[in-house]
């Protein structure tokens, strides 16, 4: 007797007022490169993606007239891999909370010259047209080159995209713009008009325009600076480092470790950034002058009254606890409480589905068992198995609902199956759940599934297994 699956389609910096740091700055530490995957012998991703030597050379991209739609840097690091092969057992791994220790008292422009002496040109900083443009004077003042990269959400307002220019004329800069993927927008608009965000939360709009950008931004990268304070958020930034290894975001090289994120300002007070910006003479967006202290996208941004928190002007209509984008997920302090409960039940109904394609099949219980019960499929099935409220899930969303596209009427089916909460147990019994998100390929004349066993998520990745055991 043939076996139904029961599936269901998914659409699916510190300164003082007195003085400002020294430009002479003292750097001993190692300058940071990266081998290439065909350089790698028997070491892992997250040691190579955070040790060697950088041997190319830095080209000042700063100065280029036209803006990249990704991150490639201008010339590769070249390494024998004979020389590689002798002196893998010399590589020391950096120590990035060591580092950020040592670093702890040090200076916006300190901290933003040892990122920039590290990195070389695989690193850009941030901004966002509103006051982190004090991050663009402090890399101009180490006089190393740098690169600048804005999120152009199609939604900033006119005072934003005037900024821009002036920045870029003022240091002489290309900023690197990225852009959201016209078909999500127009798919969104279409389905739930300009405005749903007042209606079902910002989540949804701001991973289209703001994540899934970035997230394609920083796969060309190894590092990148913010201007992140812990001030700006005591709810959700008050225990952001001045450097860390990435928690949420993909780098370059791909999986967990590949990515460096440096917060230069992390310890700095608001006004204090605002009396280097006046001291500096930069410019500033002249949305400051009408009240708006935090700036976003149009829709989501108003001026705050005297007394008010910076934050309290972005989605002014949602709950204090969620005033972030997703943009900075990773440095979110949780909740004690709340979270607390979600991680004991493995679960949160708070947090929004992922893996929307609607190339990607969403397997219920009854359906994955009886895909397990096949042993003579007709399609080889690619399946997920997630929890939304996971960021290493949340991470590679894109690069699987690309697969789910690029694979659409290949004769393999890209499918997901929720396995927190009261399916946990069962995944882990029956589907070799170690950890989210875990991968399986079920192929066509195999009673079982076989597991994925790199964390590098990217479509090419995730292809080229798919083909080797489909």
């Amino acid at each position: 007797m043939a076996l139904a699956i029961n599936v269901s389609s998914s659409s699916s910096s510190v300164i003082s007022t007195s003085s400002f740091p020294s430009l002479e700055l003292k750097v001993s530490a190692p300058r940071i490169g990266s081998l290439r995957l065909s350089d790698r012998v028997n070491v892992s991703t997250a040691s190579l993606s955070l040790s060697g030597k950088q041997s190319s050379s830095v080209k000042p991209l700063n100065v280029q007239s036209v803006a990249k739609e990704s991150f490639v840097p201008s010339q590769a690091a070249s390494m024998v891999t004979s020389e590689v092969t002798e002196k893998l057992d010399v590589v020391e791994v950096e120590d990035f909370e060591e580092l950020a220790k040592s670093l702890e008292t040090a200076s916006p422009l300190e901290i933003m010259d040892k990122a920039l002496e590290k990195f070389g040109n695989d690193i850009a900083i941030a901004f966002s047209g509103a006051e982190d443009v004090a991050l663009i004077e402090y890399a101009h003042l180490t006089g190393r080159p740098f690169r600048v990269f804005s999120l152009d959400t199609g939604r900033l307002n006119p005072e934003t995209y005037r900024l821009f220019d002036t920045v870029e004329k003022h240091y002489g800069i290309r900023i690197e713009y990225m852009f959201p993927d016209a078909v999500e927008v127009q798919a969104l608009v279409r389905n739930k008009g300009l405005f749903s965000f007042y209606e079902d939360g910002h989540q949804e709009c701001c991973r289209i325009r703001k994540v899934r950008p970035l997230r394609r931004a920083l796969k060309g990268l190894r590092a990148w600076i913010t201007g992140q304070r812990k001030d700006q958020s005591p709810g959700t930034r008050s225990e952001i480092p001045v450097v860390q290894v990435d928690p949420v975001f993909e780098g370059l090289d791909g999986g967990a470790g590949s990515l460096v994120k440096w917060n230069p300002v992390a310890n700095v007070e608001g006004n204090d950034v605002w009396n280097f910006l006046r001291t500096m003479d930069v410019p500033v967006n002249t949305l400051h002058a009408a009240g708006y202290v935090s700036i976003g996208c149009e829709p989501c941004t108003r001026a705050v009254l005297p007394g008010q928190h910076e934050r309290e002007g972005r989605w002014w209509w949602e709950d204090a606890k969620a005033k972030e984008c997703g943009l900075h997920k990773g440095n979110i302090k949780e909740n004690s409480n709340a979270n607390a409960a979600a991680n004991v039940n493995g679960t949160s109904s708070t947090v929004a589905d992922i893996f929307k394609s609607e190339n990607v099949v969403s397997l219920s219980r009854q359906g994955i068992e009886n895909l397990m019960k096949l042993g003579n499929r007709k399609e080889a099935w690619i399946v997920v198995l997630y929890a939304p409220w996971c960021p290493f899930c949340q991470a590679m969303e894109g690069s699987f609902d690309e697969l789910a596209d690029k694979l659409g009427g290949s004769g393999v089916k890209v499918a997901k199956f929720r396995a927190d909460g009261d399916q946990k147990e069962f995944a882990k019994r029956e589907l070799q759940l170690g950890s989210f998100p875990t991968i399986l390929v079920f192929p066509k004349n195999s009673s079982r599934p076989i597991k994925y066993p790199s964390e590098k998520r990217d479509v090419d990745s995730l292809t080229s297994f798919l083909n080797l055991v489909r």
